[in-house]
């Protein structure tokens, strides 16, 4: 579940103007109209355990092995390589950064309750090149993963993250030098590299259990080399504090921006692929990697809906739009055509004999978790 902020830790936070009184807050005022008021937010059963068979593939999906490629630079000195979900290795002007590294099996405080990975990831968490830096932008589940954490905790690499998650990863057995917690606004330049890392706001909320919400900051980050710079998103609605991170912090050569797990009940605290593109626009139209999808189903929408919503929007976009397999690394500068390669699992699915898989059946009560975390958790 993790571990509360106490002494200088927690100071520092409530030094933040984002902190009030008892926890973090969205400073923006929040759109009209991001959030239906007219739809009921659906109930844990419901997303555990939905009757939606499509929220999960059939079949596997397509993957590449990326290890070749790492051997090589990138030709265009910028390269990003989709691991799952948030989980993106980036090569920028000659450094790696690891963002929200999630290899767990769940995205759950529990071994047998939650949002199931739909594959392993395309390679193992040791197979991954060593990173100069790995940033978290926030504490939930599908972000922030103990098992992962803890096998990063035998490494060396630094932790650069918001305000309070040290906490967390202090606990997991990440030393506290290697720990470097950032308000919005700041920044921390990477020791050994010409890396910088700005956490910058989003609208969101944090928080790992019942009585944890909006304990820990949440951020979108910048990470900023001598030629290239990278906007993520983290989890986040449409705020228009994108136009202000694109004026102090771009341009940017690349944008990653979560898509999935978006709800009318919750689009306030989550994009969705409409308004990704409108978030990107506000950072002014930089290539677009799709994340937060393809890999745990965290809402009712079809696996997959993420994926052909943006395809049917891309040629309104003057951005490109790189659409990745698992484990494929593209170069920005480089983008070519969309391949829809999730399609192929469709197909799969239209060809299958007799009924789909049924979804994961509910454990017996007394297998489930004792404390479950607020919902939407991610």
């Amino acid at each position: 579940m993790g571990q509360r902020a106490t002494g200088a830790r927690l100071e520092r936070m409530r030094a933040s103007s984002a902190w009030a009184g008892e926890g973090f807050r969205n400073l923006y005022p929040v759109a009209p109209g991001l959030r239906d008021p007219a739809v009921p937010m659906p109930s844990i059963r419901e997303m555990l355990w939905s009757s939606n068979s499509r929220r999960v593939p059939v079949g596997p999906l397509p993957v590449a092995d990326p290890r070749s490629t790492w051997l090589r630079p990138p030709d265009t000195g910028l390269r990003a390589t989709w691991l799952g979900h948030s989980s993106v290795l980036l090569e920028i002007d000659g450094w790696r950064v690891l963002t929200d590294p999630v290899w767990g099996p769940r995205a759950s405080p529990s071994v047998l309750v939650g949002p199931k990975r739909f594959q392993p990831a395309p390679v193992a968490l040791r197979d991954v090149p060593e990173v100069d830096a790995i940033v978290i932008s926030h504490d939930h589940y599908d972000h922030l993963d103990y098992p992962t954490i803890k096998a990063l905790a035998r490494s060396r690499v630094p932790f650069i993250t918001a305000l309070g998650v040290g906490a967390h990863l202090q606990a997991w057995g990440i030393a506290p030098e290697r720990i470097h917690e950032l308000d919005w606004w700041e920044s921390h330049r990477v020791a050994g590299t010409g890396l910088t890392v700005t956490a910058a706001p989003s609208q969101h909320f944090s928080g790992r259990g019942l009585k944890t919400r909006n304990s820990t900051l949440w951020s979108s980050i910048v990470v900023r080399g001598p030629r290239h710079a990278v906007f993520f998103s983290g989890d986040t609605g449409l705020t228009g504090e994108y136009k202000t991170i694109a004026e102090r912090l771009g341009p940017f050569d690349l944008a990653l921006l979560e898509v999935g797990a978006y709800h009318p009940a919750w689009g306030d605290i989550h994009l969705g692929p409409d308004h990704a593109l409108e978030a990107l626009a506000l950072l002014g139209h930089p290539p677009l990697l799709p994340v937060h999808w393809g890999t745990f189903a965290l809402a009712m929408h079809d696996w997959d809906q993420p994926a052909e919503r943006l395809l049917e929007l891309a040629p309104q976009q003057p951005a490109p739009l790189l659409m990745p397999r698992l484990g494929e690394a593209v170069e920005p500068a480089h983008a070519e055509a969309i391949r829809p390669w999730w399609r192929a699992v469709k197909a799969a699915e239209n060809k299958a004999c007799g009924p789909r898989p049924a979804p994961e059946p509910a454990p017996p009560a007394s297998a489930r978790p004792g404390t479950e975390p607020e919902w939407p958790a991610d």
